[in-house]
């Protein structure tokens, strides 16, 4: 078999792994749903290549307010590779022990919000303390891993524990160990990696979910689309009132910083 027919086929493995959590699919929606129609929102947390996940659940096409997308560029900007904001030192970053703490600092955490928290590995400190963090704020933690790959990876924290030890429910990205899907002959090292596909097809149906709970509830959301399928005035419209929403949001989210134990 040709390697992008692999390839393509290991990506409907991802998807079969994906519908097979059809239930907490649903129950992950339903507590985000909760959540926004409360007029609250639900804090996205990603660190390296995790923000991909971050960034498709909000802002973009076909996503609505009532999300807080947390993305620290200490953590996420790879671009440069080497030297200065290189990846050698994002990838240290995400281990420092309180950096989880500094950042959550910035915003008033309440039990009615919700936390989706990303980390293929589920084992860098800094996802690791931001769920735990959440659910000392009693706040439900939902968290995307790649199962295979957590289960056989070592924890970076002494306690030896994982996302998945501070998750109310956990989803799986489908993906293999070491997230890399394809063998290519007389090459040791795998290519390709798949935890991405099914984080974004994650990510994606439960968005689907939540936008069908809110409609359902009556307060249908504000969702972002292109001029070509609503119209150019349409498209503006729901632009600006989109992110009038999402600034009010955030907003409740600054009004008593400091102010809590």
């Amino acid at each position: 078999m040709h390697v992008i027919d692999q390839y393509l086929e290991k990506c409907r493995m991802i998807l079969d792994a994906v519908q097979q959590q059809k239930l907490l699919l649903e129950t992950a929606a339903r507590w985000f749903a909760d959540t926004i129609l409360a007029g609250r929102m639900v804090h996205v947390f990603g660190s390296g290549h995790s923000r991909i996940m971050v960034e498709e659940m909000w802002p973009r096409y076909g996503s609505f307010p009532g999300f807080n997308p947390i993305v620290e560029l200490s953590l996420t900007f790879h671009n440069l590779v080497v030297g200065a904001n290189g990846q050698r030192q994002a990838m240290f970053l995400e281990n420092v022990p309180g950096l989880a703490e500094r950042i959550l600092r910035n915003f008033d955490i309440h039990p009615i919000d919700c936390a989706l928290v990303i980390s293929s590995s589920g084992t860098n400190r800094v996802p690791v303390e931001m769920a735990q963090l959440f659910q000392q704020k009693n706040v439900k933690v939902v968290s995307i891993i790649t199962r295979q790959h957590s289960e056989t990876s070592d924890s970076k924290r002494d306690d030896g524990r994982k996302l998945a030890d501070f998750s109310d429910l956990v989803l799986d990205t489908g993906a293999p160990a070491g997230d890399a899907m394809i063998h290519i002959p007389n090459l040791l090292m795998p290519v390709a990696p798949g935890s991405s596909v099914g984080g974004i097809i994650l990510v994606n149906a439960i968005k689907a979910e939540v936008a069908r709970l809110l409609t359902e509830a009556g307060q249908p959301p504000k969702v972002l689309a292109a001029a070509n399928v609503v119209g150019r005035e349409m498209a503006t419209q729901l632009f600006e009132s989109a992110y009038d929403e999402h600034a009010h949001r955030l907003a409740r989210l600054y009004t008593h910083v400091g102010s809590n134990p």
